[in-house]
């Protein structure tokens, strides 16, 4: 008889978890539909008609790449993901339309990963990370021109070359958002996309998260880098990440403005950073 409650117990919990798994699913799949399309990407604010339509109407056509080009933002390879937004750009399709026809289904095509467990949250979070990244590269090259100076603080985060834990940059990103920021999450592999990326718009602030030791030798070069290929030539650098919890730096010794361990924190000493200014 106590084998028999044991395994009707083991069945419950089996069944339970099962259930609170299926739970998450759906709650994920309602993320992507409702908010990464278009609330969490931020697209109604560059292509409100063509969003407005898509809603409106589901047979939105798509282009072949969608499925190379989310396997590209679930490994977090950002070259092979650029080389395909390049590719339609160069055969004139319009940012819209790339929008809508390969950002979109490759969002939908994530959820649909993530329900059949072809893909783990961490794979999910890097995908949806460069593809909100994709959608700030259309939109500031768009012929409207880049963002300049305003009067919200404007803030670049992206990982040291050679890490991709967009996991934690996407939390501090949600901060400074909820401080009433303008966030980039810059999804860069190399050194020169990372300075590409900060020239080609107006940032008050570049914030680097940086994981291992090895990556701290070449920051103070990287920080010089940054501020002379900046459109503002006053920008502030900021620093955080885990490997400052383990490693003791001063902000002198790396060329940097401040260094983080708290998102809380960074968020009100940057507002006095930009102020100061």
């Amino acid at each position: 008889m106590s084998g028999l409650n044991n395994s009707r117990g083991q069945r419950q919990v089996y069944l339970s978890l099962a259930s609170q798994k299926e739970e998450c699913k759906d709650s994920l799949l309602s993320v992507i539909e409702q908010q990464i399309i278009p609330r969490l990407l931020n697209v109604h604010q560059l292509f409100p008609a063509e969003v407005q339509a898509l809603r409106e109407d589901e047979s939105v056509s798509e282009q072949p790449e969608f499925l190379a080009f989310t396997q590209h933002c679930v490994s977090g390879d950002a070259r092979q993901a650029n080389a395909i937004v390049d590719a339609l750009m160069t055969r004139g399709l319009a940012h819209d339309r790339i929008f809508l026809e390969l950002i979109t289904p490759a969002a939908r095509h994530l959820g649909v990963l993530w329900d059949q467990d072809l893909c783990d949250f961490t794979q999910v979070t890097c995908g949806l990370a460069m593809m909100h990244q994709m959608i700030y590269r259309l939109g500031y090259e768009s012929p409207a021109g880049p963002s300049s100076e305003g009067e919200r603080e404007r803030i670049m985060l992206a990982c040291a070359p050679g890490s991709q834990h967009f996991l934690g940059l996407t939390i501090v990103a949600d901060f400074f958002r909820q401080a009433g920021a303008e966030v980039v999450l810059e999804i860069s592999s190399t050194e020169s996309e990372l300075l590409r990326a900060v020239a080609n718009e107006w940032f008050d602030v570049v914030g680097i998260s940086v994981a291992i030791q090895a990556q701290l030798q070449a920051l103070p070069e990287l920080i010089r880098h940054l501020r002379a290929s900046s459109g503002n030539p006053k920008v502030r650098v900021v620093l955080g990440g885990p490997i400052f919890l383990m490693q003791k730096c001063t902000p002198q010794d790396l060329g940097a403005d401040a260094i983080f361990t708290d998102a809380r924190e960074a968020v009100g000493a940057v507002k006095q950073l930009v102020r100061s200014n």
